[in-house]
């Protein structure tokens, strides 16, 4: 089933006189528990269209679709509430409230969904917050804050924040890039773990070893889809 699909995609960023082609006229359709590793050079485009997936920026032109809605017309504050409820974000640099526990960093999600619809009580939103902890192996860090934890545990936070909303489909940039490589490695077994349950990951990687543990490759070549390939 298609989830994401985005037809002849440009992104174009204006620096005084210069215009500069994040993304080139790319069309691409996502599938429903596809697992996709986004790859290529420094400056081929690579996060730029993984904000445009995650509609954390619009692009200058061509079609977006996510599961079968275009989304050019939304306003903002539509496009926030779809992030919200279809969608999960990891960032290399973790973006953790460093003052929270991490009980309270993933609860952030349940507090932001209150904005948009009925909110959920206190005690279910810990309860959510909890079992994510729980599930990427955190139970006994939720009173934690980020400067008490490892990389590696401030990303299964990063994780389990992003996975309390239960959504269709992960967004990960460069979420290997600050941990070792056995923390890397968790990391990644976590989502391929998140894969088989059905959720759709995206993910930006300049680490080859990283890229050939995905099912589907992408590799932008100047802002162009260069070759999409599958896993033998």
């Amino acid at each position: 089933m298609d989830l994401i699909r985005v037809e002849n995609l440009t992104k174009i960023f204006r620096r005084g006189d210069e215009e500069i082609a994040a993304i080139h006229d790319l069309t691409l359709t996502i599938y429903t528990g596809d697992f996709i590793a986004i790859t290529g050079s420094s400056g081929s485009g690579k996060s730029t269209l993984l904000y445009i997936l995650g509609l954390l920026d619009r692009p200058t032109s061509g079609r977006y679709e996510l599961q079968g809605n275009s989304t050019e017309q939304l306003s903002d504050d539509e496009r926030a509430r779809l992030r919200n409820r279809f969608m999960g974000f990891i960032f290399q640099s973790f973006h953790l409230l460093p003052r929270a526990t991490a009980l309270r960093n993933v609860m952030m999600p349940l507090v932001y969904a209150a904005s948009y619809e009925a909110a959920l009580p206190e005690e279910e939103q810990v309860a959510r917050a909890s079992q994510a902890l729980a599930r990427v192996g955190l139970s006994d860090r939720m009173n934690h804050r980020p400067n008490e934890l490892s990389g590696g545990q401030r990303q299964r936070v990063a994780i389990a924040r992003a996975m309390v909303n239960q959504p269709k489909v992960l967004f990960a940039d460069e979420p290997t890039g600050n941990l070792d490589s056995k923390s890397g490695g968790e990391i990644l077994s976590l989502f391929e773990q998140l894969n088989a349950e059905g959720v759709t990951v995206m993910m930006v990687t300049h680490d080859r070893a990283i890229a050939e543990r995905s099912k589907r490759r992408l590799i932008l070549v100047d802002g162009a889809l260069g070759s999409d390939t599958y896993a033998a």
